[in-house]
């Protein structure tokens, strides 16, 4: 029972403090004196008038409402606030206040009027919350003050408070103040459960589902939320409704429903809180940053931006708001019905009020299901202790990553919801029933929200009878006071009677104390669980992720290791690993090795030891630190139970070698697992008390009880505590406060061996995890001063004195001690229990540290696991080891191919060695996956191709120790991801990192491998200066003697090829060939002096200098003399200059160089002071066509040397020198284009119509083609205004080849010129000159567009500038770091934005090569139209080669051969000085400049070109890779140096023929190419099938360039495809094996290839290169000298041409295709041998193979068909392959058709060889041959207009040709013989 009102207060207006803002006082209070039970709240008058205190003019009507204030206790009072207005006159206001002189001031309106009218507030506070029975009350209590009625009002408040009423229980009570009325009050049925009237639905009809769900969510997540509303009793109710729906949760933040204005300042608390405020300070809230503001009377809510509420976890959301959306709008469902049911209306308020709780009470069960399986009881008595293990709820409900739930229980309100609902023995509810009871109907209808809705009904139901037990009665019975009476003046309220309300008071109190209790009893039981956890999770089938399998392999998997069969278990181990990222196999591990520990020990050997904590490990790995799955929980017993044994006396337990993992460092997690160990002895404590006291003569009672959960067994003992007698209850309580101290002594060692590392000096763990910061790791409220002195003693006294251990050490003990003091205050351990924990910490971890100690020392004693033998790789001639092989891991990167991702093996990772050497970096091992262990991985690279070196941390997945590595990147496109062994030491690793910098960066180019090999490490001893400076002298004076002796000597090649005839050509060019090499016999006196003191090792020098490739190619092309004085020299245009014989010029350019003959020497040494570097123009080549020629020259230098093209009226004045160079310059031009023909052969040199009349009359049609598409090209190149079609205008590096527009400046539209069309007029008018020259110009100069600004065009030159933009040598280096990430990806990536193509494209590698590609084929085309080229770009050493080596390779088929190429790089890569050394940064002065892969650049432009043209190249594409490979090796001395000066310097440019060197040591690339290329084919391309004198003219758009393979091809079997010697020397083994097999049994030969592991050019090779491999075995079998297989070769190409000769057939090398006579299919665009059946007619047969010569009895092609005579051939009239069309339901089939005109027969055979005709057709039946359509089975590829249809007068036959050619060639051939019968 309980008072219905505690106080009844009367608060009127102070009129004594009425300066500032008005105040209210308390006038009178009953009882005046404070209950005990219930202290008087403070500041009533603040809430009597939230809004404050004020005087109005006008009467008010009377109010009410209801406010809350919270004691000190958390208990609420309920605070009825009943205003009404009284009238106050004048002459009070006076009397109150006659010295307040500003009065006027404050209230001008108010003290004007007659009447001022001030509030009255009548007050009843109390602990009950019975609204609507305060408001009658306080309404009668005016009522008879305002109606003058005969009740004293003492009686009616007397009365009041003496009202005694229960608080629950469901019963109504009649209750009268003695003033006629009458009230009954029904009081709840259950106490729990909150009331809440229809302030739920109110508040969801004001703000909405949505915005209701989000205060909801925002309340359960702690967030501060302030209502608004005009109405204060709406606040109340809002605030009630929002609690009412948390229910079972409670709110135990700040609650104030009404919060007056004078308190605002409470809005900017920290803490949580739910208030409400009237709209009239609205402004005032606004600037609060961090509050959900809900406007109940708008409907809106404000969420800030800098909060985030977490919502419910869908599917929850969505059928909550479904759910109630049809609570309160059940007409939505049926609103587009066509027939919608008559009666759809909303429930009443207060039935919708309880349907929206329902459907919260269901979502709470939905949320909370199975809390109870996760409670924790710790202590039974003397009052029950319980803990909720949340990891554990979240892991079973697998919502760990759930952000509500875990705000939710980590919240205030659930750890209030745990202590108030987790006693297993108490009185339960409607939510206890919910959860335990309905939890499987919930799941059922879980998805069917009718099912739902008629259960939330059920609920309401319940809900609405708790509220209202008896809803029919209603015999109220209040008086209201008339209409009248309200507005009526009347007298104040008077003051009450104190003497007469006390006495009230005081006689109820007197009969209530000497009245029986009132004891209802409270029905207490054990309170249900409901279904366990376990069920649920499976039929969400989140435990059956794993399927039986894996679980059965993890169980094999630990049987092989106890049963030490170590072989299989290794086997099984990868799977195993693979399987334990599931939870189930998680388990299954730990259930597994439980099974063999005995006795709380499990003793191992090394390897089962090391197996077992591998599999810990990764168990352990996936765990996160919550343990949520409880694998760590289920672990811990066991990793301090397996063992091995180190040494006498020492044991090593698994626990110190899973220290590595978050989760032991989680104090969370060490609290649940305490509680859960201490829980389960708490149960066996009490289940062996009723042992005792039963004894064992009720076996099966006691088997019963063994099933007992904890919490049963608690239910059961707090039952029978008040039944126990004072002994046996203080006996419980200290029993088990023991079994909680004994527990948290053996946690204090259990958590210092986890948190202590074996070695402790390496205190990795503590630091990362943060072990000594407080905050972080303990989720405790209580704070013990014990724990905080105790900690503090222990530091400043344990006296350690080894520093380290002791940082460790105290690290640990503040950890441990932390954790007991929260563990022992939650579980009611003793103070002095308490003190003597702390006081045993320090010791526990002291000691471990010791036993630590000597188990770390006598684990580096162990020898190692047994690791794989390292396996040592083959080394080259002269290559030797720098240091030995250090055993690493090779990690995979981001290539997927070898790691098993794409299919095939997992190859890497590979645990194996990396070895350093003088050459290479070469790592060789094994697969760590046994199921591939017996393959060899080796990866390496040339040491001097490394670009990168980065130190990394490498987690291995069969180690879970971050190992330290490297990871290695080379530009030969591989990349090297090592993790060091632990076996290898830190300082070994430091040192193998300085090896290979020195090895990278040499001090000297002599210290590069090309230059040490074979020498024993040693290196060369530098030439001294004296010798260097004589070598050059003495080659200057011979330069001249020899040249003319080697000219002098016919040139002849060696190859096949030769230019072809001069006859051949037209008159005119016959005539200027005439005299093409004029080299002079006769010696001149003058180089008979400057050569007589040479010697005769000088001479040889001087002669091989003068051998060089230079001289070689000018002797073929025709170019020039030495001699200047000779008659004959005026005749030549071109004349070979020594003035560069001491490289005194230029030291970048060769000794000899190509220049007009009218130009002197003095000259030469003025003019290349004007190009960069001194690279002077120089004639590199010469058309024999067209006598064009092809220059290079650096750029012009930057000063005033362009004056040369600028304008003539130019304001800078420029100096006389810089003119006369200026003029020397054009003079040196003029006499460039004087030498070519068009121009000489023109009637006026300087007579401009001359000129252009000579090009108007040798202009044809074909001239006129060219010169339109050159007109296309060159805009593309220099940017006309019309870009060409297919280029792309990205902007950007891309479009920066294009000019701006700014070229007409100084070239006016070179490209319309070139197409021969007007150009534009100038300032509105053509120009003369320009109208004259509509010509090409005769020399263009390919120029850099930044050097020629500001030039302009004079249009009486001869020449015209081209402006580009050229790649700059940054952009080029840092495409190619782009390129290089994009084909080895140092790591895997999912993101589509870095994927290969995306990376590819970002790279712009194929921009640059595209850009390369476009310029050479511009300069090719003005080449090929009869004009010369001048390529002058940047230093003319970059750019400038690509383009002029391009230029030749495209223009002149000779540099298509072997022999050519190697002559073609020979000049224009090395003698004319390309850096090679600083562009491939091969010594520490260019460490710093980086690697610019130039040279790389121009082989993928030739690789690109041989692509489109396979077969006008004489080499392959291997071997294109080969010298990419080798280019940056630094096997060989070729690609070094930068110029030939350097080489001369250094005595490499020519090796003493005679040197004595190591036989197989190669100095030079070309001797190896050769000699390699007499042994094996790999160099030739088998396709090469040259067009005489072909031009070539590649596709340049990015569309038509590939990647070139040799950036993303490796083989893991052998390494890189380069250095032959390393290479296995049988390659053909499988074939071999062959014949033995086969005798010994049907084991098959077919042999797994692996795209990444194999070398696919070696096991699948070319159909030739095997017959030729096949040749040469059975050569060697029959014991023949082998034949060289050029030999073999030719030998085969001249018997088929001879073949080929007879029948009219194409030659051997042409029928490679099918249609050789059209030149634009020789342009490759598919792969020729696939697509053409009979392609290659290499019909060898065996003998004819062994012998490789025809056998001249061997029947050749030409006589197939054995029925027919030797005239036979006649007959044939046509033949070839054609598919035909079987019979009904057969397929189509390729078959050889003769079309026989004699016979008048098509006949067929099964292939050409066959001499047996398998049926034919007879042409006199055939009615038609018309055009058909493909039918089913019809070949693929095909183009529909390939088929035709033979018409016979039996049936109609269906052919298919292999393209539309030879379709129309047979329909026009059958249609031949048809008309001519």
């Amino acid at each position: 029972m309980a008072r219905l009102a505690d106080y009844f207060v009367v608060v009127g207006y102070d009129l004594d403090k009425r300066e500032g803002e008005g105040q209210g006082r308390i006038l009178q209070r009953f009882p005046e004196k404070d209950w005990e039970d219930s202290p008087f709240p403070q500041g009533i008058e603040l809430f009597c008038q939230p809004s404050g205190w004020q005087l109005v003019p006008e009467q008010q009507p009377a109010s009410f409402f209801m406010a809350v204030l919270t004691d000190i206790n958390s208990e609420r009072n309920y605070c009825a606030c009943f205003t009404f207005w009284e009238a106050l006159d004048n002459t009070q206001l006076q009397k109150a206040g006659p010295s307040e002189g500003d009065e006027a001031d404050e209230e001008p309106s108010v003290s004007r009027a007659e009447k001022v009218f001030g509030p009255k507030s009548l007050v009843l506070v109390s602990r009950l919350d019975h609204m609507e029975v305060f408001r009658n009350c306080l309404s009668l209590v005016y009522t008879v003050h305002v109606e003058h009625l005969t009740v004293p009002l003492e009686t009616v408040v007397g009365n009041l408070l003496t009202c005694v009423i229960p608080i629950a229980g469901g019963a109504q009570r009649t209750i009268t103040l003695g003033a006629g009325d009458r009230q009954v009050i029904q009081t709840p049925v259950t106490d729990s459960l909150p009331v809440s009237g229809g302030s739920v639905a109110q508040l969801f009809r004001q703000l909405g589902i949505l915005n209701v769900l989000c205060l909801f969510c925002a309340a359960l997540t702690e967030h501060k939320i302030l209502f608004l509303s005009s109405s204060y009793q709406r606040l109340t109710d809002a605030c009630r409704g929002l609690l009412a729906i948390m229910f079972p949760l409670k709110y135990s933040f700040t609650y104030v429903p009404i919060l007056p204005g004078k308190l605002l300042e409470v809005l900017s608390t920290p803490t949580p809180f739910i208030i409400g405020v009237n709209s009239f300070f609205k402004l005032e809230t606004q600037e609060l940053l961090d509050v959900i503001i809900a406007d109940l009377d708008g409907g809106t809510v404000t969420i800030p931006e800098c909060v985030h509420i977490s919502l419910l976890p869908e599917p929850l959301l969505q059928q909550t708001q479904t759910l109630l959306s049809m609570v309160l709008d059940p007409e939505l469902e049926v609103a587009d019905h066509a027939f919608p049911p008559a009666s759809n209306q909303p429930s009443s308020l207060k039935i919708q009020d309880k349907e929206i709780r329902s459907v919260f009470l269901w979502l709470f069960a939905r949320l909370f299901q199975g809390y109870r399986w996760c409670l924790h009881i710790i202590r039974i008595h003397p009052e029950p202790v319980i803990r909720f293990h949340k990891a554990a709820f979240l892991g079973k409900r697998s919502l760990s990553e759930d952000d509500f739930l875990m705000k939710v229980l980590d919240g205030m309100a659930f750890a209030g919801f745990v202590s108030e609902r987790g006693p297993p023995y108490r009185t339960t509810d409607l939510f206890d029933d919910l959860v335990a009871n309905q939890a499987r109907r919930i799941r059922q209808a879980e998805c069917d929200s009718h099912r739902t809705m008629s259960h939330v009904k059920e609920l309401a139901e319940h809900l609405f009878k708790n509220e209202n037990p008896y809803p029919a009665v209603s015999m109220h019975k209040i008086q209201r006071p008339s209409e009248t009476a309200q507005t009526a003046q009347t007298a104040p309220f008077p003051s009450l009677d104190d003497v007469s309300v006390e006495l009230f008071v005081d006689h109820a109190a007197a009969k209530l104390k000497t009245a029986p209790p009132v004891v209802k009893a409270e029905v207490k039981a054990l309170v249900p669980s409901g279904p366990s956890l376990g069920d649920t999770v499976d039929r969400n089938g989140h435990v059956m992720a794993n399927s039986a399998r894996r679980l059965e392999v993890v169980r094999n998997c630990i049987t092989y290791i106890f049963e030490n069969k170590m072989l299989e278990a290794k086997k099984l181990m990868p799977a195993v690993l693979r399987a334990l990222k599931g939870r189930a196999a998680r388990v299954c591990l730990t259930q597994e090795l439980n099974q063999h520990v005995l006795q709380n020990r499990a003793v191992l050997d090394d390897q089962q030891f090391d197996y077992i904590v591998r599999m810990m490990n990764c168990t352990l790995q996936d765990c996160s630190h919550m343990d949520e799955h409880g694998i760590a929980a289920a672990l811990l017993p066991l990793v301090t139970a397996f063992c091995r044994k180190l040494g006498s006396g020492i044991t090593q337990f698994a626990y110190s070698c899973v220290q590595e993992h978050t989760v032991w460092t989680n104090m969370q997690f060490w609290e649940a697992m305490f509680y859960s160990d201490v829980q389960n002895h708490i149960r066996a404590l009490y289940l062996e008390t009723e042992e005792e006291e039963q004894g064992n003569h009720e076996q099966q009672g006691v088997d019963s009880r063994q099933e007992l959960s904890a919490l049963e067994l608690a239910s059961e003992q707090s039952r029978l505590w008040p039944t126990l007698s004072k002994e046996l209850q203080t006996e419980r309580v200290q029993k088990e406060e023991s079994t909680v101290f004994s527990q948290a002594i053996h946690y204090a060692n259990r958590m210092s061996y986890l948190l202590l590392p074996l070695d402790t000096s390496k205190n990795r763990l503590l630091r990362s995890a943060g072990l000594g910061d407080v905050e972080s790791v303990s989720n405790s409220y209580v704070t013990n001063s014990i724990a905080g002195s105790m900690a503090e003693s222990y530091d400043t006294e344990s006296g350690f004195e080894d520093a380290e251990s002791s940082d460790v050490a105290n690290s640990v003990v503040r950890f441990i001690n932390r954790f007991v003091d929260k563990v022992c205050n939650e579980s009611g351990v003793t103070n002095e229990h308490l003190k003597a924990l702390h006081t045993m910490i320090p010791d526990i971890v002291q000691m471990h540290i010791e036993t630590l100690d000597a188990v770390h020392r006598e684990s580096k004693r162990l020898p190692p696991i047994q690791k794989p033998k390292l396996l040592r790789p083959a080394l080259l001639p002269g290559e030797e080891l720098v240091m030995e092989g250090m055993r690493v891991h090779l990690v995979p990167d981001g290539r997927e191919e070898a790691t098993g991702l794409m299919g095939g093996p997992p190859l890497l990772p590979a645990e194996g060695a990396i070895f350093l050497t003088t050459y290479r970096l070469i790592f060789r091992g094994t697969p760590t996956d046994p199921l591939v262990g017996e393959q060899v991985v080796t990866r390496s690279f040339p040491i001097a191709s490394l670009t990168k070196e980065k130190r990394i941390s490498v987690s291995l997945p069969m180690d879970q120790f971050v190992q330290e590595g490297l990871q290695l990147r080379s530009c030969t496109f591989q990349l090297m991801k090592i993790a060091f062994d632990e076996e290898v030491a830190s300082d070994l690793a430091e040192v193998f990192r300085k090896h290979m910098h020195k090895l990278r960066y040499p001090p000297h180019i002599q210290n590069t491998f090309a230059f040490t090999v074979g020498q024993s490490g040693k290196l060369v001893s530098e030439h001294k200066a004296k010798d260097k400076n004589q070598s050059l002298k003495t080659l200057s004076k011979n330069l001249v003697k020899s040249a003319k002796r080697t000219i002098g000597r016919q040139y002849v090649t060696k190859k096949k090829y030769t230019p072809p005839a001069w006859e051949n050509r037209g008159s005119f060019q016959s005539e200027l060939d005439e005299d093409e090499i004029s080299v002079s016999e006769e010696v001149e006196p003058s180089s008979l002096t400057l050569s007589s003191t040479i010697r005769s090792s000088d001479r040889q020098t001087m002669s091989n200098v003068v051998e060089r490739a230079c001289c070689k190619d000018y002797q073929r092309l025709g170019l020039g003399t030495l001699s200047n004085s000779l008659t004959r020299a005026k005749n030549e245009p071109f004349r070979i200059s020594t003035v560069n014989r001491m490289y005194a010029y230029c030291r970048s350019y060769p000794g000899l160089l190509i220049v007009p003959q009218s130009i002197p020497d003095e000259l030469l040494q003025r003019i290349c002071r004007c190009y960069r570097q001194s690279r002077f123009p120089v004639v590199c080549w010469r058309s024999t066509r067209t006598k064009a020629v092809l220059l290079r020259s650096a750029g012009l230098h930057a000063k005033g040397v362009v004056g040369f093209f600028k304008s003539p009226n130019s304001p800078a004045t420029v100096p006389s020198q810089a003119d006369s160079t200026s003029l020397e310059q054009e003079k040196y031009l003029q006499a460039i284009i004087s030498s070519m023909p068009s121009y000489s052969e023109s009637s006026g040199r300087n007579t401009l119509s001359g000129f252009t009349s000579a090009h108007m009359n040798t202009s044809d049609l074909s001239d006129r083609l060219r010169t339109g598409k050159l007109g296309a090209l060159i805009k593309q190149v220099a940017g006309g205004k019309e870009d060409a079609p297919g280029t792309f205008s990205r902007g950007g590096k891309w479009g920066s080849i294009r000019g701006s527009g700014r070229l007409s400046a100084y070239n006016p539209d070179v490209g319309t010129r070139l197409g021969a069309k007007e150009s534009p007029q100038a300032n509105g008018a053509l120009t003369e000159a320009l109208f004259l020259r509509q010509q090409r110009a005769l020399l263009y100069i390919i120029g850099d567009k930044a050097q020629l600004k500001g030039g302009k065009q004079d249009s009486f030159q001869q020449w015209e500038v081209v402006p580009i933009e050229v790649c700059d040598v940054r952009q080029v280096k840092n495409s190619f770091k782009k390129l290089m990430k994009a084909c080895v990806p140092s790591s895997a990536s999912s993101e589509p934005n870095m994927s290969f193509l995306r990376c590819l494209e970002d790279s712009e590698w194929m921009s640059l090569l595209h850009r390369v590609l476009q310029v050479s084929v511009l300069v090719v085309e003005l080449l090929d139209a009869g004009s010369s080229v001048m390529v002058s770009l940047e230093d003319g050493w970059d750019v400038t080669t690509q383009v002029v080596s391009l230029v030749q390779l495209l223009s002149d088929p000779y540099y298509r051969t072997l022999e050519g190429f190697r002559l073609l790089l020979e000049k224009e890569w090395m003698s004319f000085g390309h850096r090679f050394s600083h562009r491939g940064a091969q010594t520490v002065a260019s460490q710093s400049s980086g690697f610019t892969p130039v040279f790389l650049q121009f082989l993928d432009c030739v690789h690109q070109i041989h692509l489109q043209f396979p077969m006008e190249f004489e080499f392959s594409q291997y071997y294109l890779k080969f010298l990419a490979y080798h280019c940056v090796s630094n096997r060989f001395r070729t690609f070094l140096l930068d110029s030939d000066y350097e080489r001369i310097e250094l005595g490499v440019l020519y090796e003493g023929k005679g040197e004595r060197r190591p036989p197989q040591i190669f100095k030079s690339v070309w001797d190896y190419i050769e000699r390699l290329n007499k042994k094996t084919p790999v160099f030739y391309n088998y396709m090469f099938a040259p067009e005489d004198d072909e031009v070539l003219r590649p596709y340049t758009f990015i569309s038509n360039l590939k990647v070139w393979d040799f950036y993303t091809e490796e083989a893991l079997s052998e390494g890189p495809l380069y250095d032959w010697e390393l290479r296995p020397s049988r390659p053909e083994k499988v074939q071999d094996e062959g014949p033995d097999k086969a005798e010994s049994g049907p084991k098959s030969q077919r042999h797994v290839v692996w795209p990444c592991y194999d070398d696919l050019s070696k096991t699948l090779p070319d159909s030739i290169s095997k017959l030729l491999q096949e040749l040469q075995n059975l050569e060697a079998e029959l014991g023949l000298s082998p034949e060289k297989w050029k030999d073999t070769w030719d030998k085969l190409k001249a018997t088929q041409r001879q073949e080929g000769r007879q029948e009219s057939k194409p030659s051997f090398s042409s029928s490679l295709l099918m249609s050789s006579n059209l030149s634009h299919q020789r342009r490759s665009q598919t792969s020729y041998l696939q697509d053409s059946p009979s392609s290659l007619t290499l019909g060898l047969d065996r003998d004819a193979s062994a012998t490789s010569t025809p056998a001249p009895g061997r029947q050749s092609t030409s006589t197939l068909y054995s029925q027919f005579q030797s005239s036979e051939s006649e007959n044939r009239s046509f033949e070839g392959i054609l598919y035909k069309r079987g019979a009904l339901l057969k397929p189509w089939k390729p078959r050889w058709f003769v079309l026989d005109k004699t016979k008048h027969q098509l006949r067929y055979y099964d292939t050409r060889q066959d001499k047996e005709c398998k049926g034919m057709i007879e042409l006199a039946e055939v009615e038609t041959v018309v055009p058909a359509t493909p039918t089913m089975g019809a070949p693929k590829n095909v183009d529909e207009k390939a088929f035709f249809d033979l018409k016979t007068t039996r049936r109609v036959y269906n052919f298919c040709a292999q393209d539309i050619c030879h379709a129309a060639q047979w329909t026009e051939n059958i249609q031949n013989c048809l008309s001519d019968a």
